[in-house]
């Protein structure tokens, strides 16, 4: 279940990364799409704004940052104004330039994209206009790199090269920094680059390719799982690592280890708006969970949600902890996932803590569920970000004195009613006549309940004040309640007449 992710996510510590690669700066030109040119037949765009993001390993080392992991960055800038301003994104993401150099025989990669709205929304991505230098770094600019490179490693807990054939990643760079890494007992991790022919990245602990570079390197077209098996299994032979990790886009990630195990991770659909920087994300996802010891199903499965949080962003935006720790509870969220027992519900509000999310708790028989219920239960859930709805078993029900026949419906039904109602979060089943074990176990913000109850009157108000918690009384739905239905429905006078509608249903004209 997904709490064992969350709780793998939330208790990572502050692993140190080392990311070589090639630096690139994205630039975004914003317009709106207003008409046509009267000079040609295109569409004119009216500039709204500029924007500067990382890209290549830069953006990587940026995605780290945002996972809350050290990173040291090593690559290679031009002498010229995109090169510093690389230097300043860089810096103000709190990301150690101490391993890059400038090198004035090239400049520095340039990705320039425009982005067109219609009508000021529905952005889409029109062009893309790259400024780059793809032939190998010279001697002296590459003894500089590995100056600041290669007695970095031993500081660090895992290396990351992210290649993307611009040059600092050649095979005599990438082998020295396998040999040192494997000297040091530190994993080497590569994103690798669109290209046939992967033997400079022999040795290293594990790559993440997408489908169509597995396919290119490995020589077999990948369109099945088994097919991402077969060229795994091939690929992490041939080049003596511990695993691959082949991205299939929507069919998630595939998993291969040198064992000769074999793994498919799939992920959920996602609105792709901008696949730029989804591997970036990827490989920081792995790269992380990799440095604090993660398994490598813990690897895909989590490269899985950060790379789906990802593509659903318009250009390279940094996933966070608390998103994935979101996503993953989002993901697992169905109908058939709100019920829980106390401990695994409060593993999950817990999460949501962390999050800086209010819980607000409410208790209750719902034996006959009716627009009281959802009235209140509306409105509780507008008090805080996160609604609880505590039920008591059948035997609970019966303890309270209750009508012989009651409950009208097993504890089952009453909680899966109670799930099919969006505001309601979560729904727990509780054994006592009071709903006391449950608050002392998952401590809510805020204590609720519905009806003609006085303050002094709401069960186990003393517990959640006595931590500082809330205790409110909502309005109830005059003329509503279990018993009165139940009365007239046994033909018995009921308590209360049932109130009129506020208005009239609408008639077919």
């Amino acid at each position: 279940m997904s709490y064992h992710l969350i709780d793998l996510v939330q208790s990572l510590d502050n692993p140190r990364l080392l990311v070589l690669g090639d630096l690139i700066l994205d630039r975004y030109l914003w317009g709106n799409a207003e008409r046509i040119s009267q000079e040609a037949p295109v569409i004119l765009l009216r500039e709204e704004k500029k924007e500067l993001r990382l890209g290549g390993a830069a953006n990587v080392a940026q995605m780290i940052r945002g996972l809350d992991a050290q990173v040291t960055l090593a690559g290679v800038v031009g002498q010229d104004v995109e090169g510093e301003q690389i230097r300043e994104l860089l810096k103000s993401h709190g990301i150690s330039c101490a391993a890059i150099i400038e090198d004035k025989e090239r400049p520095t990669t340039l990705k320039e994209r425009i982005i067109g709205k219609a009508q000021h929304r529905h952005p889409h991505q029109m062009m893309r206009i790259d400024r780059e230098v793809r032939d190998p770094l010279g001697k002296i600019a590459k003894a500089k790199l590995w100056d600041r490179l290669i007695p970095a490693i031993e500081h660090h807990d895992a290396i990351l090269i992210s290649d993307y054939a611009k040059g600092v990643c050649d095979e005599e760079t990438v082998q020295r920094v396998v040999e040192i890494a494997r000297l040091s007992g530190k994993q080497v991790i590569v994103d690798p680059a669109s290209i046939h022919d992967y033997r400079m990245y022999r040795g290293v602990t594990a790559m993440t390719p997408n489908r169509v570079e597995t396919g290119k390197a490995a020589g077999i077209e990948v369109n099945t799982i088994d097919d991402a098996f077969r060229a795994g299994r091939k690929l992490v032979e041939e080049l003596n690592m511990d695993r691959i990790f082949v991205t299939l886009d929507k069919d998630g990630i595939a998993v291969v280890e040198a064992s000769g195990e074999c793994s498919h991770h799939p992920t959920r659909f996602r609105e792709v708006y901008d696949i730029t920087g989804a591997g970036d994300m990827v490989l920081a996802m792995i790269g992380v969970g990799a440095a604090a010891g993660w398994t490598a199903p813990e690897l895909a499965k989590l490269a899985n949600i950060a790379g789906g949080l990802e593509v659903e962003q318009i250009g390279v935006v940094p996933i966070s902890r608390p998103e994935i720790v979101a996503d993953l509870i989002r993901e697992g969220h169905g109908l058939d996932t709100k019920v829980y027992e106390p401990t695994l519900l409060g593993l999950h509000l817990d999460a949501r803590r962390r999050m800086k999310q209010k819980i607000v708790f409410t208790n209750g028989c719902f034996d006959v569920l009716h627009i009281g219920h959802v009235s209140y239960l509306n409105e509780a859930a507008r008090l805080g970000d996160c609604l609880v709805v505590a039920i008591n078993s059948d035997e609970s029900v019966r303890s309270l004195g209750k009508a012989p026949d009651r409950p009208i419906f097993p504890a089952e039904q009453r909680a899966a009613m109670l799930a099919a109602l969006e505001c309601v979060d979560y729904v727990t089943v509780y054994n006592e006549s009071t709903p006391h074990q449950v608050l002392e176990k998952i401590r809510p913000d805020v204590l609720v309940k519905g009806g003609t109850y006085q303050l002094n009157e709401v069960v186990g108000r003393e517990i959640v004040t006595g931590y500082g918690g809330e205790v409110k009384v909502l309005q109830e739905v005059p003329g509503i309640s279990s018993t009165n239905i139940l009365k007239r429905m046994r033909g018995e006078p009921s308590v209360l007449p049932f109130p009129k509608p506020d208005m009239p249903l609408r008639k077919a004209s």
